[in-house]
């Protein structure tokens, strides 16, 4: 299990070019970061606005009837395809717009697809605030969807190319910090509006609109990443925007050589990116943009994220009780988050990964020992108090350990790994799979915690233990490596090395 964790120092040059933080990188980054404002803050209304009874006795009144009956599976309360489809039909959408914004990247740059991002987030928000019926909520959240499949595609991949290396898991963490700010801010939204009885969940609904011109004006103030600019021609904005964030005394044209060298071998490949990333040299590439993502929603994430007001209200909690709590996990997540940004670029990614998941499995075998415990299987008793806030402290315990974790990294690692030539193709895949992951989880969520009741919680430990296992064993450590430098760390590794390097040619004796 080794094999993954080879000294920066001896894997590729670590030079910033002499760099440093500079007053104009920090704003620039916290501009794109604010790009996962859109994301936390769907994340966190989904689930609050599905618990509150306004919202369910106007469109879904069959899950009210299910919570009135006198015996009920609390297991099964929220069991409805129709219910899940309201959550998980934005990431299929997203799932679209981040394959097209793939293609779309390399041709107008990360600046304009943010912008396109905003504005459609922006437009989801108003139809899903004025929403009349099932199909009007769907379509507004689709248009959601757009809208964070471009971010997610674009702002990660800013981030990566914008920050100093030294830093740049620091500032890549600034999406995930973001993502939980907006969180945070939807899960006191959600508290607040449940008091308004008729309307408050088209407030909680309409208030996407304020993250959107957050990030819509911040693209507006940014330029494009120097990437981006040498990839269209832009040579001489390019070393401008460099010498912006750079400061004036690093070495910009040594900087710029490099990124106008890793651009020129991109050219000289003709095919597009998206199969060249099948190609066997980019082996290691593709197993990172499926298995990242795909990770980190199998970590049981959807559970504590999108549905933590239905998880407390099955646990025994109200339903204001339920929204607090789920207001206390934003928090404790946010908390996390910028644990993980003070700590990424000196401890390195390896040991938060392998931290986060071994505190994660534990929590999760708890909470399904408590839930089965006091429940039990057939979910019509009644929960103690005590375990009830047994139950909250764990997802507390849990979300810490994601926030510094899976949380932020999973946007570090496939922001940094990819070669230029196929950069937008497999940071597109990276986000089409984390949002492809999240609507079959989204949609299938309610229907396993009603089939396999509290051994839901088993299954997603189960999950933890092999990616954790995957991680340590497969991905080598990362920091402090710049972008165009990165491919000395494959070609250390055990496993990816063999695909790095070309074949051994042994030559026949005569």
């Amino acid at each position: 299990m080794a094999g993954g964790g080879f000294a920066v120092a001896d894997a590729a040059p670590s030079a910033d070019y002499g760099g440093r933080v500079t007053f104009s990188v920090v704003v620039t980054c916290l501009m794109a970061a604010s790009g996962g404002l859109i994301f936390g803050y769907d994340i966190g209304i989904s689930g609050g606005v599905t618990a509150m009874e306004s919202f369910l006795s106007a469109f879904f009144p069959g899950v009210l009837r299910r919570m009135a009956a006198a015996r009920r599976d609390q297991y099964c309360v929220y069991d409805s395809h129709a219910l899940t489809a309201f959550t998980s039909s934005l990431y299929l959408a997203g799932l679209a717009a981040s394959l097209v914004a793939s293609r779309v990247t390399r041709a107008v740059g990360r600046q304009a697809v943010m912008l396109a991002g905003g504005a459609l987030f922006f437009a989801g928000a108003a139809v899903n605030a004025a929403a009349v019926n099932i199909a009007m909520l769907i379509v507004g959240r689709m248009l959601l969807g757009f809208g964070i499949g471009f971010t997610n595609q674009a702002a990660p991949v800013y981030l990566a190319e914008t920050a100093p290396p030294k830093w740049r898991g620091a500032f890549t963490t600034g999406f995930q910090l973001f993502l939980s700010i907006g969180n945070l801010a939807a899960n006191l939204a959600n508290y607040g509006t449940s008091r308004i009885p008729a309307w408050g969940w088209r407030l909680s609904l309409g208030l996407a609109a304020a993250p959107a011109a957050v990030i819509l004006a911040g693209a507006l103030l940014i330029p494009d990443t120097p990437s981006s600019l040498v990839v269209r021609g832009r040579v001489e904005e390019a070393r401008a925007a460099l010498r912006r964030v750079r400061g004036p005394k690093a070495d910009v044209d040594a900087e710029l050589e490099d990124v106008s060298r890793a651009v020129e071998a991109a050219r000289a490949c003709e095919e597009g990116a998206f199969r060249r990333i099948l190609r066997r040299e980019h082996r290691h590439h593709l197993a990172m943009a499926v298995a990242v993502p795909l990770f980190q929603q199998l970590t049981g994430v959807i559970v504590i994220a999108f549905f933590s007001p239905v998880l407390f209200q099955t646990a025994g909690f109200g339903s204001n009780g339920a929204l607090m709590g789920a207001a206390i996990l934003g928090a404790v997540n946010l908390g996390s988050t910028l644990v993980s940004t003070v700590t990424v670029d000196r401890y390195g990614r390896r040991p938060l990964f392998l931290t986060g998941g071994f505190v994660m499995i534990i929590c999760q075998v708890a909470v399904a020992w408590i839930l089965g415990s006091q429940i039990g299987g057939d979910g019509e008793s009644a929960m103690a108090r005590p375990y009830s806030l047994a139950v909250l402290a764990l997802t507390c315990v849990f979300s810490a350990s994601f926030g510094w974790s899976w949380g932020p990294l999973t946007w570090v690692i496939p922001g940094e790994i990819f070669p230029v030539e196929i950069r937008s193709a497999g940071q597109g895949i990276s986000v089409a799979v984390n949002l492809g992951a999240t609507f079959l989880l989204t949609q299938t969520f309610l229907s396993m915690l009603c089939a396999l009741k509290y051994a839901t919680f088993i299954y997603y430990a189960a999950w933890v233990a092999v990616m954790t296992a995957f991680v340590a064993a497969f991905l080598p450590e990362t920091k402090g490596v710049p972008l165009e430098a990165m491919g000395a760390v494959w070609e250390r590794h055990w496993c990816w090395g063999r695909f790095v390097r070309p074949p051994v040619k042994i030559d026949e004796e005569p």
